[in-house]
């Protein structure tokens, strides 16, 4: 108590409140920081205890080198930009233990968080293939119904499956996504679509007495993916079809509907444009005749090349188609 009574107004901090553990720390600081929105932060700390692979890790230990191997670790484990995300936490996590004199220098301050773009796109599906979908049965009819309500509403597999009948409040789903500016949660409207879903599930709740709060009961996310691959087969889809697609999809078809980025944001609970500008969007080129043919065009008896003594000038009179 003396020395904490002295160290006040000083930059010097007692021994005593150190943890000798950085994965103490480290916890400490997810439980202190974590919120709905930020679940890359409690990610990060699952990745970086696989990565120690040990109970015990001693600040002394974090070298730039050893933030250089974790984030190689992260990125021949993750694609897009989930590694990019996992190790700006954990650089959150350094800078505040570097404030709190764990490391007299940062040791990420030069190792910058990079993402590792996929390969691979994910699978769209298409206005009429939601309806094959939907009128293909299903090993699973509770994966069938969730992947739907999913495909009318834009969520996550990490919303859809702890979702309770709480979040439903008149027939508008209230997510756990707090706006800032209000400090009240985003209330989404739901499709028709996906009331009926929910009157279905409502009408066999009786049936579920274990668990009855979840609106859909559904088994581990690997083997939901399992029963889509088979069901998307028999739908006569040629597709890889993932629990992701069906947020990417909801993205899509809003925009090729002209919804403008900012509603789509909203819907999908994003607070900003950018996520629907980067990441939910269409990966798809259209034919290059057809965009070139938007060019203007020029006649035949108005083309025209003269040539100065200097400079070359090339002169086209157009016509606009």
């Amino acid at each position: 108590m003396i020395i904490e009574s002295q160290a006040i107004g000083t930059p010097f901090i007692p021994r005593h409140k150190f943890k000798a553990n950085f994965l103490d720390y480290y916890a400490d600081y997810v439980k202190k920081h974590r919120t709905y929105e930020n679940r890359h932060l409690p990610c990060s700390f699952q990745k970086f205890k696989l990565f120690v692979g040990k109970d015990f890790i001693a600040p002394v230990e974090i070298t730039e080198d050893f933030c250089k191997r974790f984030r190689k670790y992260l990125l021949d484990c993750l694609t897009g930009e989930t590694p990019q995300n996992y190790f700006a936490r954990f650089k959150w996590v350094i800078n505040a233990a570097t404030k709190d004199k764990y490391f007299i220098e940062n040791p990420t301050e030069k190792v910058s968080a990079i993402a590792n773009p996929s390969t691979h796109l994910k699978e769209i599906i298409e206005a009429d293939e939601y309806i094959k979908l939907i009128n293909t049965p299903c090993s699973n009819e509770q994966v069938k119904l969730a992947f739907i309500f999913c495909l009318y509403t834009g969520l996550r597999w990490v919303d859809i499956a702890p979702m309770q009948w709480t979040d439903i409040k008149e027939g508008k789903l209230v997510t756990r996504i707090i706006q800032r500016k209000t400090g009240h949660p985003v209330v989404l409207t739901l499709h028709t679509t996906a009331q009926k879903i929910l009157e279905q599930q409502r009408a066999k709740a009786a049936v579920f007495k274990k668990s009855a709060h979840l609106i859909f009961h559904l088994p581990t996310q690997d083997g939901a993916n399992k029963v889509l691959d088979i069901w998307a087969s028999n739908a006569g889809l040629d597709k890889h079809i993932t629990w992701s697609c069906a947020r990417l999809s909801f993205s899509v078809l809003l925009q090729d509907q002209r919804i403008d980025h900012a509603t789509v944001s909203l819907l999908l609970g994003h607070t900003t444009t950018r996520q629907v500008e980067k990441t939910y969007k269409r990966h798809r080129l259209k034919p290059q005749t057809e965009a070139i043919n938007m060019l203007p065009e020029a006649s035949e008896n108005s083309s025209k090349v003269s040539v100065q003594s200097n400079t070359t000038a090339y002169v086209y009179t157009y016509t606009k188609r």
